[in-house]
């Protein structure tokens, strides 16, 4: 290409989307493209897409628009957990000219001609079971820490859940490959990587549904500990049947893991676990919590939750409610169930009303600010250790804490980046906590 076109990514979703949003763009860059920044005026607009909530399928019109205004006659893509699922209804969507499934996005480049508009949105999209390879992503440059990618797709079944539709069956990459993508980006010196994936505690699967786990979770962690040049390791999200106690034992006791778990458990009721084919019943999920406090007490633990289930009576959303006010945990991510098309859950009995879905949705959204403000207070007067980010907000720069407490403090340019070891002091009107400097920078 002569003059350099210009091209900008927006990502809709998890991590495991930032990273491959990354991946894309890298690649796009080195096919001669600049990026840019979503809010400047590009030749083509990528929109990385998520199918998990409702509000990801209305964002996706909205972000479409927003590009519109920017260029009218931009070449927008989409790519995707949402375009994998519903490419025709994306390819519809007024301005989009191209929409590329599971096993085509990481070759948008193949499909990009001379970046003029098109009558209709072009679909290339393929059957799920065709996605059955790996392809390794990080994302580097976006923020102050990295997602690093380790595994794709889901073989779990859960009736509510779209994911194994839009991204295949289990797979990972190679322990090799995964070492290799942590040391480089060690060396551009990001601080702090957090692994992701869809179910990243399935760990080991090979390519082509190849069934036999070369190697555990377990021994992934153990591997990255021993990476030079990363300060910080978190795992992300992991299903508490794949928790095993060996793993918390070693983070217990690691160079680099910190002491920050998030454990989907989705409902606190046995009877919504068994409709939601859940591989685990509650007593399991307390089990973990346990034993995470006993060799970290001041971890950090999440939960996700699904509020409004089919055949979630008020008893069983109480029961949710008095198991997580008992637990001994720090937030909560809570979602309001919301039907998606060709899960076992779209069709049965039991519908929940949207009213009451809210209802119950805010009650443990209330819980959860109770649960973090709780965790925060016992972390005031402890020493730990900050990696400040990069952005000055209202005159302050916030980082987190290992055990995942947010702080601020007067914004300073140097300290972007940079690892520091302070006492907590107060918690701030905001709810985020402040601190003062113990020493120089770790």
């Amino acid at each position: 290409m002569e003059n350099k076109k210009r091209v900008a990514f927006y990502t809709l979703g998890c991590k495991l989307n930032f990273s491959e949003t990354s991946t894309i763009a890298r690649n796009l860059q080195e096919e001669g493209f600049e990026r840019v920044d979503f809010e400047e005026v590009a030749d083509m607009y990528v929109i990385n897409t998520c199918s998990v909530t409702e509000n990801a399928d209305k964002q996706f019109k909205q972000v479409v628009r927003k590009a519109m205004k920017l260029n009218d006659k931009a070449f927008v893509a989409a790519v995707g957990c949402y375009a994998q699922l519903k490419p025709e209804e994306l390819a519809d969507v007024d301005g989009v000219d191209l929409v590329l499934g599971a096993t085509e996005k990481f070759k948008l480049a193949d499909y990009i001609n001379d970046l003029s508009k098109n009558d209709f949105g072009q679909v290339h999209s393929c059957e799920i079971a065709e996605a059955d390879f790996y392809v390794g992503s990080y994302s580097i440059g976006d923020r102050t820490r990295a997602f690093l990618k380790v595994q794709d797709g889901c073989d779990y079944k859960c009736t509510y859940c779209t994911i194994p539709l839009a991204r295949g069956i289990s797979r990972s990459d190679a322990l090799e490959n995964v070492l290799q993508n942590a040391a480089e980006i060690s060396q551009q010196g990001i601080k702090e990587i957090v692994l992701t994936g869809v179910n990243i505690g399935d760990y080991g699967k090979g390519e082509f549904g190849n069934k036999k786990h070369e190697h555990t979770f377990l021994d992934l962690v153990k591997a990255l500990d021993e990476v030079d040049g990363i300060e910080r390791l978190r795992i992300s999200s992991i299903e508490p049947n794949l928790l095993k106690n060996e793993t918390i034992d070693f983070v217990s006791k690691s160079r680099t893991f910190v002491p920050h778990f998030h454990i989907p458990l989705q409902s606190g009721s046995n009877d919504i676990l068994k409709l939601m084919k859940r591989r685990y019943q509650r007593e399991v999920y307390t089990d973990r919590v346990t034993n995470i406090r006993k060799v970290m007490p001041h971890a950090c633990i999440g939960v996700d939750v699904i509020v409004g289930f089919p055949g979630e009576t008020d008893e069983h959303f109480l029961e949710t409610y008095h198991f997580l006010n008992d637990l001994d945990i720090s937030y909560l991510h809570v979602f309001t169930y919301s039907e998606r098309d060709n899960t076992e859950a779209a069709v049965m009995d039991g519908v929940v009303p949207n009213n009451v879905r809210a209802k119950r949705s805010k009650m443990l959204r209330g819980l959860s600010v109770k649960k973090r403000r709780a965790f925060y207070e016992s972390q005031l007067g402890t020493q730990r250790t900050v990696l400040f980010e990069g952005e000055n907000k209202e005159g302050y720069i916030h980082g987190f804490t290992e055990n995942y407490v947010k702080v601020k403090t007067p914004w300073d340019p140097a300290l972007v980046n940079t690892l520091h070891e302070v006492q907590l002091t107060r918690i701030d009107e905001d709810g985020s906590v402040r601190m003062e400097f113990l020493n120089v920078e770790v």
